[in-house]
């Protein structure tokens, strides 16, 4: 049994170096690279991340795609439709069936069992509207929505991109292109898999030239990332639970990459905890193509079976994501990694910079 705390895991990062708006340019990001075996470092930029991967390498990617889940809702109830009250924000977070979907509402305390929300587009015209079913703690309710001809249409039409909580500002139209990464296929995800933000068509063919094989894992990513842990000790830590799809061709790769002891690159900590949650539901035997959930915990201690090297973007003080590249790294050297960001003002978070390791 693990005696670290979740303090155990806390760095001091100023401010001013979390990054507020995505670099000017897709793919200018700073990239700070270590070899994990002796904890060496060095500065470099994510132009120079094709350079640093081998011919045979097999790097995997998360296709999620980010929708607009940030809604705006009024109040109303079942008898009076017209009596809208008040400004509700309406975070959605996980599919729970048709038309119901698990969300975060602000304020909670107001929102009752019963009462209905109706989503106003721009015009005055109600695209939308929610019954909430379930109350839960946190301001977590569940909500069922009335039938549409589109949900994924209206959402587009009147949703906010769910930029994370300490992005200090408004959404702007410019995120719904910068929030998402140019291999983002399937709708699912309410935070980016961020380490991926940082890809270009053209950074992708420059790694593809090299001889690396591309292949795409599904993860959808839950508002779970930013979550504090309400815990004092790691091994008391319990994730939340995520949607993920493993398809045939990219089972059959990293089936072989494995038995060919080809290097396994993942991109972000959603297509690690993939992986291995893959691997170990596999028991030691080949993957085979499916879709499930996980809410796999990687902390230190952890016995990584497929992963041989990983991108990540810098994660938040005393969170899971940190424990999981301290897992993958080890803690002293991934604090003395972080300390060295903050010294060297590397930006941090979603919108940040990005750490490779190897």
């Amino acid at each position: 049994m693990s005696n670290l705390r979740i303090s155990d895991f806390d760095f001091h990062l100023p401010p001013e170096l979390i990054a507020q708006q995505p670099p000017e340019t897709r793919g200018a990001s700073r990239m700070l690279v270590m070899d994990r075996q002796t904890g060496a470092l060095s500065d470099k930029l994510f132009a120079d991340f094709p350079s640093l991967l081998q011919p045979g390498d097999l790097l995997v990617l998360n296709d999620s795609r980010v929708i607009p889940a940030r809604l705006y809702a009024r109040r109303t109830t079942i008898r009076d439709r017209e009596a809208a009250t008040g400004r509700i924000e309406v975070m959605l977070t996980e599919p729970q069936g048709k038309n119901r979907w698990r969300a975060l509402v602000k304020p909670g305390r107001k929102v009752a069992i019963g009462e209905i929300l109706a989503f106003p587009a721009a015009d005055g015209s109600i695209a939308l509207e929610a019954e909430i079913l379930e109350r839960g703690e946190f301001g977590d309710r569940l909500l069922q929505f009335a039938p549409c001809a589109d949900f994924f249409a209206a959402l587009d039409r009147i949703g906010h991109m769910p930029l994370p909580p300490y992005i200090h500002r408004d959404d702007a139209d410019t995120d719904r292109e910068r929030y998402q990464t140019v291999f983002s296929h399937e709708r699912g995800s309410v935070a980016a898999p961020t380490a991926g933000l940082h890809f270009t068509s053209q950074i992708l063919e420059a790694i593809q030239s090299r001889g690396v094989e591309v292949v795409r894992i599904t993860l959808h990513v839950g508002l779970g990332t930013f979550a504090p842990l309400r815990v004092e000790r790691v091994d008391e830590v319990h994730l939340h639970r995520e949607r993920y799809t493993l398809s045939a061709a990219t089972a059959a790769a990293i089936n072989k990459a494995h038995s060919e002891s080809r290097r396994i690159v993942a991109v972000g900590t959603t297509t690690v905890r993939t992986l291995e949650h893959c691997a170990l539901t596999a028991n030691g035997a080949p993957l085979q193509p499916h879709s499930g959930s996980t809410e796999i915990f990687i902390s230190p201690g952890f016995k990584f079976q497929l992963v041989s090297a990983l991108l990540t973007n810098f994660h938040l003080p005393q969170s899971s994501l940190l424990m999981l590249v301290s897992a993958f790294a080890g803690r002293e050297q991934v604090l003395a990694a972080y300390n060295h960001a903050v010294a060297s003002n590397y930006r941090f978070f979603s919108y940040g910079d990005c750490m490779f390791l190897h």
